[in-house]
């Protein structure tokens, strides 16, 4: 074929699309249940002019340089402005930035007074294998002290930076959630449960992973939670390294649970139980301070905590001595939000579940993390689902009316179709759903640095004397 005619047929094809483009309806045309989209004439000639630059998104922590400000009053203002209007600030209840001081508190004297204090993560599938957790573990067992990577399931079902493990023997799984999921209420603090009607072993190895921190790769405070049906319940927990080796046992029904403080820490252990019992999870930790428990709940939308019997959940929480519970859902229902209805159903689930856990456990600060941005085609390009804005302006409302923190993930990316810019620069994947590492090592550390502003706020307003907040009310005429 003559170059000429090759040439003339390019000309004749993009003529063609160019028409199509021109003339096709922006809304679409819909055929039975199919619908056909076509990228209009700007998409095509102009591209996507809604990227934006990766580069000004989630950027390193603003300090605040306390040096440099002219009095304390001017330090004050600066923490408040950071807290309340810093990349990836919390939204707080009544816009009250004092709301996590009683955390601070607690997590403060926690290594003081000997104990464990714990900050559970519940999630999606976003935070699977420790990400974003590791993130905030690692800012608060650096600020508080601790060590170990907390509670983890009998049986891992999915790998995890944190640590390396395994089980065998007669164990059942039962969960609230996922496939097989049943409404007995018979779950733990993890939203599954594993029945022993028997003898099994659970075998823990410490992370060799190069990126996970140095301070959970050891345990020595062993804690197993437990509901014994019969009173028969024993464990042995021995150290594969050394000859350590101590046995607990059972004498009531119900839940409680066994805790052995080891001579020194391991990276390498074991637990041998028999016996008839629900094992709700296995804290491994280091020490007294604070531990980060990383529970994902894959394919979940939030809405199975109150599948658990309110009186357990009390017990186990009561057990673990928890102090903030954070609550990561959303982004599992986006697909399925296309109308006032369909938002409205998920928002008053979402309001039951905080509710729920708050009642279960009123000693703990709640925090809620919306989702991330989403995309899906739509007129030839990749664009945030249309719902996705409302639901997560809904679920800030929600939070805050019943005094839970709100942190939106969403507005750290960059708002409305940042997520075609995270993929572009490797921090997402090729589904505009789910972060890479890299992504989530992002979003993880702007959390821990969030976390770190708000701590350096309540520590300076600590330490105010009451002479100089009563100079200060005077400064503000007040």
């Amino acid at each position: 074929m003559k170059a000429s005619r090759v040439l003339l047929f390019i000309i004749l094809i993009l003529t063609a699309l160019g028409a199509i483009c021109y003339f096709f309806p922006r809304q679409g045309v819909k055929i039975g249940n199919t619908e056909i989209n076509f990228p209009s004439i700007d998409e095509v000639l102009v591209g996507d002019t809604t990227v934006k630059d990766i580069k000004k998104v989630a950027p390193e922590r603003d300090t605040v340089e306390l040096a440099h400000l002219n009095s304390l009053r001017d330090t004050l203002e600066r923490f408040e402005e950071a807290v309340k209007e810093g990349v990836g600030h919390f939204y707080y209840p009544n816009d009250d930035a004092s709301f996590f001081d009683p955390l601070f508190r607690k997590l403060a004297s926690a290594k003081a007074n000997g104990e464990v204090v714990r900050i559970l993560h519940y999630g999606d599938s976003q935070i699977e294998m420790d990400r974003i957790s590791c993130d905030i573990r690692r800012f608060f067992q650096r600020t508080f002290g601790g060590g170990g990577p907390g509670l983890v399931p009998v049986i891992q079902s999915i790998p995890s930076f944190a640590v390396s493990q395994n089980a065998s023997g007669d164990l059942v799984l039962h969960t609230s959630y996922g496939e097989g999921a049943r409404a007995n209420g018979n779950y733990g603090l993890m939203c599954k449960c594993y029945q022993l009607t028997g003898a099994a072993t659970f075998n823990a190895v410490a992370s060799r992973h190069k990126d996970t921190d140095w301070r959970v790769k050891r345990f020595s405070t062993i804690t197993m939670l437990y509901n014994d049906r019969n009173g028969n319940l024993s464990a042995t927990l021995s150290d594969r390294n050394s000859p350590y080796r101590d046995t607990a046992t059972s004498t009531r029904t119900g839940v409680h649970a066994f805790r052995w403080q080891m001579d020194s820490a391991t990276a390498s252990l074991r637990i041998s139980m028999k016996g008839n019992a629900d094992i709700y999870g296995i804290f491994l930790d280091n020490g007294p301070g604070v531990a980060v428990d990383n529970i994902p709940l894959r394919a979940s939308s939030g809405n199975q905590f109150t599948l658990i019997t309110d009186t357990l959940l009390k017990a186990c929480y009561r057990e673990a001595n928890v102090g903030m519970i954070i609550l990561q859902f959303g982004g599992n229902s986006v697909p399925v939000i296309y109308n006032d209805k369909s938002l409205n159903n998920y928002l008053t689930t979402i309001e039951r579940q905080i509710r729920y856990v708050k009642r279960a456990c009123p000693q703990a600060t709640i925090l809620f993390i919306g989702p991330s941005d989403m995309s899906k085609s739509q007129g030839g390009a990749m664009r945030t689902y249309p719902m996705l804005p409302r639901l997560i302006d809904s679920l800030r409302s929600i939070a805050l009316r019943n005094h839970a923190a709100y942190w939106d993930i969403y507005e750290v990316m960059g708002g409305e179709n940042s997520m075609v810019s995270w993929v572009r620069s490797g921090l997402a994947g090729p589904d505009y759903v789910h972060f890479t590492p890299a992504g989530a090592h992002r979003v993880g550390k702007t959390l821990a640095d969030n976390f770190a502003t708000a701590y350096e706020y309540y520590r300076t307003r600590k330490s105010i004397t009451p002479e100089q907040q009563k100079k200060l009310w005077n400064e503000s005429g007040q």
